[in-house]
């Protein structure tokens, strides 16, 4: 029912991934620490909340019973919906009006052009949900900076969505000051009010966190990789092509498949990917993790993170990735679909993206996933995504009833697929955003320029993918997490919100831009191997005490 359904852990990069495929395809169809607890609003505002003292923070969770999936959710996948839906039977999920009608103003990132203020997929969404919302949409691309500066302000908006990306400096111990206790109306029991919030799994809820109390309601995601590497099946088949199971494969193919008086390269920059060739654990809070040793270390800190880097600086070596990729410039998508390049790295969304985006223009286009492989040709390993990192929070001293007015807003943007209310959230109004041919709806104009961003970021309903044009991709795409999820593993830091000490909030910033001069032969391997011990010596090793008292007192994540 939604073009682009949500699938793994969210960052900005993915989220913008989608949003732009989106634009393209819709037309088509488409732990804080025990001692640092904040529940009164004060106190610390570094560490997490996990373990038992997370637990009776937690809403009740209570399964929705509204549509069985076609294919159940496994290994940490999303569930995937693949049969036809009869729109004009579908469900309720909100039978009875939550809303008021009380005014409410609602922040949130937009990326294209903001829709009219009284368009008509917001007038019959507050008119369907009983709300009165006033859309103070923001520039996506700088969000951050409009979004510091609110939150310095004495003038907070009555929600505000908060990406887990912009969650760094000052935004991430203001949201703490700044943003409510959702406990009263939401923790236990107190959930079952609202039955699409009540669904979103327990662990989303955890992540939502902040400053020991619930100040967050998420955007609940997938635990499997949320980056394919993505194939030119159409290619490779024509080829003959064998899909490489190895490092020293993918290299040889590479080598083979590539001809730059053709105009072909065998891939893009494959960074994202090597990190899980390789076994590389996350970056940011993920990558920490007790090994089997008993030693907490840092991504960075293995010979797996070198062994990566060096693999992907072997292609660029040897010219087997396309030369707008070493520019770093250009889009990596086009070039892909265009054939200049077989193999890319992106998010998952890009599948239904890419395939709708092609269906017309070019019907033979096939586009697959890549499994995941051991750089060794073993198994390989992988490390789960966290369970939500976009949230939707109502500011401190808001009244009781913009409270329940911003509730009943996320409960319906939280509804399940199969249901009304996400057939309004995602398409709007029959005849005004979208007709239905061949029982599928597919947006006009006026809906994709409408419908956008918006209510799908005040919360969303356990993970699933659905394509009603495409529903074989969904099939596709829910059966490559299930394969990947089985080899995925969780660092010891999984599930937990946590918020680092400001005095380190820069201290892994160089490495972004260091692995991308590396593997095009701009920097040294010295020049790494001196940034990691400079990590250590800067700050590192001082974090790593940090990160080790948190986990001794509040528990490992896996």
């Amino acid at each position: 029912m939604t073009p682009n359904a949500a699938s793994s852990g969210l960052s900005r990069r993915s989220f913008l991934a989608s949003t732009a495929v989106a634009t393209a395809a819709v037309a088509g169809g488409m732990p804080l620490l025990t001692a640092c607890s904040d529940a009164g609003g004060g106190g610390s505002r570094e560490g997490a909340t996990s373990g038992k003292a997370a637990d009776k923070l937690l809403p009740t969770y209570v399964a929705s019973t509204v549509a069985k999936p076609d294919i159940p959710s496994k290994n940490g996948s999303s569930a995937g919906y693949t049969s036809k839906v009869d729109l004009a039977a579908l469900a309720s999920s909100v039978p009875t009006k939550q809303g008021t009608g009380a005014p409410l103003k609602i922040m949130a990132p937009l990326w294209g052009t903001p829709p009219k203020p009284d368009c008509a997929y917001y007038t019959a969404l507050d008119a369907a949900a009983g709300t009165r919302i006033t859309w103070q949409n923001q520039d996506g691309m700088t969000y951050g900076e409009k979004l510091g500066a609110v939150l310095a302000s004495s003038s907070i908006p009555d929600m505000v969505v908060v990406p887990g990306w912009e969650l760094v400096g000052k935004i991430s111990s203001a949201v703490t000051a700044k943003f409510m206790d959702l406990g009263p109306y939401l923790a236990g029991d107190n959930v079952k009010k609202y039955p699409n919030l009540a669904a979103i799994p327990s662990d989303a809820w955890r992540m939502s966190l902040f400053g020991g109390a619930l100040r967050g309601i998420p955007m609940p995601a997938a635990s499997v990789p949320g980056i394919v590497p993505f194939y030119r099946k159409d290619i490779f088949d024509k080829k003959g092509y064998t899909v490489p199971k190895s490092a020293d494969e993918f290299l040889s193919w590479a080598k083979e498949a590539t001809s730059a008086k053709a105009k072909v390269w065998a891939c893009g920059d494959m960074r994202w990917s090597a990190a899980g060739f390789f076994g590389v654990q996350p970056a940011g809070s993920l990558g920490w993790n007790i090994g089997s040793d008993g030693k907490l270390t840092y991504r960075i800190e293995h010979p797996e993170y070198l062994e990566h880097l060096e693999w992907v600086r072997k292609l660029f070596a040897a010219g087997v990735v396309h030369p707008d990729d070493k520019a770093n410039t250009g889009d990596a998508t086009q070039r892909f679909t265009a054939g200049q390049t077989l193999v890319g790295n992106s998010d998952m969304s890009g599948w239904y993206g890419m395939t709708a985006e092609q269906a017309k223009s070019n019907p033979d286009f096939e586009v697959d996933g890549m499994d995941y492989f051991g750089a060794d040709g073993g198994t390989p390993t992988l490390y789960a995504g966290q369970p939500a990192s976009i949230w939707s929070m109502i500011r401190k001293g808001a009244s009781k009833e913009t409270v329940e007015n911003a509730l009943a807003a996320a409960d319906f943007a939280a509804a399940p697929y199969g249901t009304k209310e996400r057939m309004f959230v995602d398409y709007g109004v029959e005849g005004t955003h979208y007709a239905v041919k061949d029982g599928v709806p597919v947006k006009n104009d006026r809906g994709i320029q409408e419908v956008n961003n918006a209510w799908v970021l005040l919360a969303a309903p356990a993970p699933y993918l659905a394509h009603p044009d495409l529903p074989e991709i969904a099939r596709k795409q829910v059966e490559w997490q299930q394969r990947q999820g089985t080899f995925v593993k969780k660092t010891s830091t999984y599930g937990m919100n946590i918020v680092e000490p400001t005095r380190y909030a820069t201290l892994s910033s160089q490495f972004e831009q260091l692995e991308i001069d590396f593997v095009r032969g701009n920097k040294t391997l010295s020049d790494v191997q001196q940034a990691i011990s400079t990590w250590k010596s800067s700050g590192g090793d001082k974090l790593r005490d940090w990160y080790k008292e948190l986990l001794d007192k509040n528990g490992s994540g896996n």
